[in-house]
């Protein structure tokens, strides 16, 4: 499916889904944005130093009540010269499984998710999906997103031109299993989706 193509008969979701980790490098310490404001509270020019990083006021933040701190919107395919897939992540699990994407075969494309960060700064924020097929995991992406202060704005982050597979032993209907996660360990969005690759559209 991808230039990250590789073959495991390993049927070990939790292993599949963990990201890369680097010997040695520590966790910063995260802050809410009440606590970065309350930091700042009497000092105007670090206030106006955070909002030039894009860290927004308390009030401008959007946050409300909504406990999930990043909320992932929608996932897209992207092939040059055809509208866009969209799948709707606002959705349940069950209806996302059902409305599996068609992929043309040898097509070059881009996934695109677009998300919200809403109570505090995220860092380190990583997009990770495994995909097999008949139970076995044909390929495994991980990609970095980056760090985003919370922002009533859509954040969108658009992945590497990838190549679907080709010929009629790769045809067929393919099960993903995706998940956010940023550098402390917090899963933010976990689903699971599908795809057909197909002789045509």
């Amino acid at each position: 499916m991808s230039h990250h193509q590789q073959q495991s008969s390993n049927g070990h979701d939790d292993d599949d889904l963990n990201p890369t980790t680097t010997a040695g490098y520590r966790v910063g310490e995260k802050k809410t944005m009440d606590q970065y404001n309350e930091l700042d509270a009497n000092d105007e020019s670090l206030r106006r130093w955070k909002e030039s990083l894009g860290i927004p006021a308390a009030s401008a933040a959007g946050a409300g009540n909504d406990p999930h701190n990043v909320q992932v919107m929608r996932l897209a395919l992207q092939v040059e010269g055809r509208p866009d897939v969209i799948l709707d992540l606002t959705q349940s699990d069950d209806l996302i499984k059902k409305h599996p994407f068609t992929i043309k075969e040898g097509v070059e494309y881009r996934l695109r998710v677009e998300f919200h960060v809403r109570n505090s700064i995220v860092s380190g924020l990583k997009y990770l999906h495994v995909v097999k097929r008949k139970g076995m995991r044909v390929d495994k992406m991980e990609a970095m997103i980056g760090s985003y202060a919370a922002s009533p704005d859509l954040y969108t982050k658009i992945f590497q031109t990838e190549d679907a597979p080709s010929g009629i032993l790769f045809r067929g209907s393919y099960d993903v299993k995706s998940k956010f996660i940023d550098d402390d360990g917090t899963v933010h969005r976990e689903w699971n989706w599908s795809f057909d690759i197909k002789k045509d559209w």
